[in-house]
């Protein structure tokens, strides 16, 4: 936060709307807070703090909206290793084998998936699917899309889940982006649009809505409204007008968003160690696994060049800020990249 020893107390006010009990202590109750400058301090006491990452997305979502018309919903695909321990207590080998998409090896995660599963429900994440990656012990678990913010604090949640999970089994939740070279990193792709409209829905994620163990903001999901990233010509890979302009933006943007996204040194061994799907480039593509910005389906943008200990608070600003650039400027983001960039690497 940029605070020395000698700097004033900053002032933390929970939000009541985020107030959830954790599952596996129920006598413990979260808040997410808002962070302020000390009432004492000379410079602008009482504001806003300025590197409260988390408020600084909230207010600049809003002035995005109020200029555009437009919110951003996110969704996030979570990739990290379940790492058994060496006889020294270090993490060491996965404690599955790195077979991608093998059931054998979702199977031997199972208990701990399906734990970390009913502990996400019980605090509001609308669980969808998983898959075991092909990384040792890489598993990705997804729950469903939101406004940028609400997504931003379950991925938050997630991590939080899934440390309570290893320490009941013996094992060690590893975020870390590349643990093991030569084979694949986690990464945590945002699969992002902008919307008009829509209302919040409130999703029970197999809760009693009479008996929750939290509060009911949890559990809300932006539904409906209009995407401004479907196409609007006779393509139907080829995002629309507006949907063009923010990739142009990311993409003019991507090697300072690569370093929010990407910010350790760990995070360039992803990078480096090329041929696992990591991007290297700023460019952008349809259903191409090596560009930064890939066009996942229509009316979605899967940014890929952002991984697994990302603040996503930071990342959803910056996106924001490199998308506004787009709009407001009319960037293009040039052509499409339909090769293997991995093999045009080599020639």
């Amino acid at each position: 936060l940029g605070y020395g020893p000698e700097a004033a107390e900053l002032i933390g006010i929970p939000e009541p709307e985020t107030f959830m009990q954790l599952p596996w202590a129920p006598e413990i109750g979260r808040f997410y807070c808002t962070l302020f400058r000390n009432r004492e301090e000379k410079e602008n006491p009482g504001g806003y703090l300025t590197s409260d990452c988390r408020g600084n997305l909230r207010r600049l979502h809003d002035e995005f909206t109020k200029k555009h018309g437009t919110k951003l919903r996110i969704g996030t695909e979570p990739e990290m290793m379940w790492l058994k321990f060496d006889e020294n207590g270090k993490p060491k080998d996965g404690y599955s084998k790195p077979y991608c998409y093998h059931i054998d090896q979702f199977e031997s995660l199972r208990p701990v998936s399906l734990q970390v599963i009913r502990y996400a429900r019980k605090m509001g994440l609308d669980m969808i699917q998983g898959d075991h990656e092909d990384a040792p012990g890489q598993l990705e678990l997804n729950w469903m899309f939101d406004d940028v913010l609400r997504n931003a604090d379950r991925l938050t949640t997630y991590r939080q889940i899934c440390a309570q999970v290893a320490r009941e089994n013996g094992i060690f939740a590893c975020f870390m982006t590349k643990p093991f070279m030569g084979v694949s990193a986690s990464g945590c792709h945002h699969n992002m649009s902008l919307w008009h409209g829509g209302e919040d829905e409130f999703v029970k994620c197999g809760n009693n809505p009479d008996d929750l163990p939290g509060m009911a903001d949890n559990y809300m999901y932006v539904k409906g409204g209009e995407n401004t990233f479907m196409p609007d010509t006779d393509d139907p890979q080829m995002p629309g007008k507006e949907g063009l302009k923010a990739i142009g933006g990311v993409v003019h943007h991507l090697q300072a968003l690569t370093a929010i996204g990407c910010s350790t040194v760990n995070s360039y061994r992803r990078l480096w160690d090329t041929g696992f799907w990591a991007p290297v480039f700023s460019d952008w593509g349809f259903q191409n696994r090596t560009t930064g910005l890939r066009v996942s389906a229509p009316g979605r943008f899967e940014y890929r060049s952002v991984d697994s200990m990302v603040n996503p608070y930071l990342m959803g600003s910056t996106l924001l800020a490199a998308m506004d650039d787009g709009l407001t400027n009319s960037l293009d983001p040039g052509k499409p990249e339909e090769r293997n960039i991995y093999e045009a690497m080599e020639q």
